[in-house]
């Protein structure tokens, strides 16, 4: 069956069909309708809906709910996700599971509720304190933003870690029509580790403080254990023309929308272009992405921000080939043809290069 669903709607719908009980949520645009279509589904469908004071509840009350085990989430924008920074480390450091939806908005500061993807750093390389990494999953359309909510849910009980889907204001307020799949939660067994008030549970404790130095060494190499196992195993990836590409386009999210239209543009035109999109950008698909470098005489990598995603593509590439950026930031995105025209310029300095 399908449903025209909007992408903030289509994050609820995924988290309910994952088995999440709990929603824990506090106000902000773009990611308004994520808490307001809560509400109502979840008491509906046997859950909680929480209203919290703030970000910084919103966060500890899934610290709480994901203590006794019970699948939980939030959903915030640039702003709130900054309030949200300690209780992600502390669920980090507790080894503790959660979904945390990020509706990308402009900033820094307040900003404006422009489409933008400034929040890659924060969201990839662990915007909290200390040594801990966070899986993230960036979606491509509205579809994707209920199956990666769904799936989201699955990784942050494998590994026991917050779990962060990245997605824009664009994807959260459009509209497109979703396969409303049947989805199979498949929670694991918590009883080892969770608190539930019995006898059974009384022995776990949940904490991320380790007052002894070498136990919390231990414990970091312990998540460092987990998080190779998460490289290894939990990459995700699209790639669309890359075979015979010239010039590779790296985007995610919206941005990848926009370039896979410009793919075809650029193709139609005679360029030799590709597509690679990371759906996980963290564990972010290095390997592949070094491989189809060797290949093409040079990346154009496409993004809503001052430059973040394309510091990850110059550090996987290793400088193998020429990458360059084409960027718009503040709620503006580029055309088609911009991104057409940026192919087009690279390909002739790759062919005056190799003149």
């Amino acid at each position: 069956m399908r449903r025209l669903l909007k992408g903030n709607e289509a994050v609820v719908r995924g988290a309910l069909a994952a088995g999440c009980k709990a929603f824990f949520g506090y106000p902000i645009t773009p990611a308004n309708e994520i808490s307001e279509i809560s509400s109502w589904m979840f008491p509906d469908s046997g859950g909680v809906f929480v209203p919290a004071e703030s970000e910084i509840g919103a966060i500890e009350m899934i610290y709480g709910a994901a203590s006794t085990g019970t699948r939980s989430m939030t959903a915030s924008s640039g702003p709130g996700m900054s309030l949200m920074q300690e209780g992600i480390s502390y669920l980090a450091g507790a080894c503790l599971p959660g979904v945390i939806v990020d509706i990308q908005r402009a900033g820094p500061g307040l900003g404006n509720l422009g489409v933008e993807q400034g929040d890659y750093h924060q969201a990839v390389k662990g915007g909290g304190h200390g040594c801990y990494k966070t899986p993230v999953f960036a979606p491509g359309s509205v579809q994707e933003m209920m199956d990666l909510t769904a799936h989201s849910f699955e990784v942050a009980d494998r590994y026991r870690t917050p779990v962060i889907v990245l997605a824009d204001g664009a994807l959260g307020q459009m509209m497109e029509s979703v396969e409303m799949r049947n989805i199979k939660p498949n929670e694991p067994d918590k009883s080892s580790w969770a608190v539930a008030g019995t006898a059974e549970t009384r022995k776990n404790l949940i904490t991320s403080i380790l007052l002894e130095h070498e136990k919390q060494e231990r414990h970091i190499t312990e998540l460092e254990k987990k998080y190779a196992e998460i490289e290894e195993k939990e990459v995700l990836l699209e790639e669309y023309l890359t075979d015979d590409a010239e010039i590779l386009v790296v985007a995610y999210g919206i941005s990848s929308r926009i370039s896979r239209a410009a793919v075809d543009q650029a193709r139609a035109e005679g360029v030799r272009a590709g597509l690679l999109r990371p759906i996980s950008l963290y564990p972010f698909p290095s390997k592949r992405l070094r491989r189809v470098a060797g290949k093409v005489c040079g990346i154009l990598v496409m993004e809503l921000s001052s430059g973040q995603l394309v510091e990850d593509v110059r550090l996987y590439t290793g400088g193998i080939t020429p990458v360059q950026l084409l960027r718009r930031t503040g709620g503006m995105m580029p055309t088609t043809e911009d991104v057409v025209s940026a192919i087009k310029k690279m390909e002739k300095e790759c062919v005056g290069n190799n003149a």
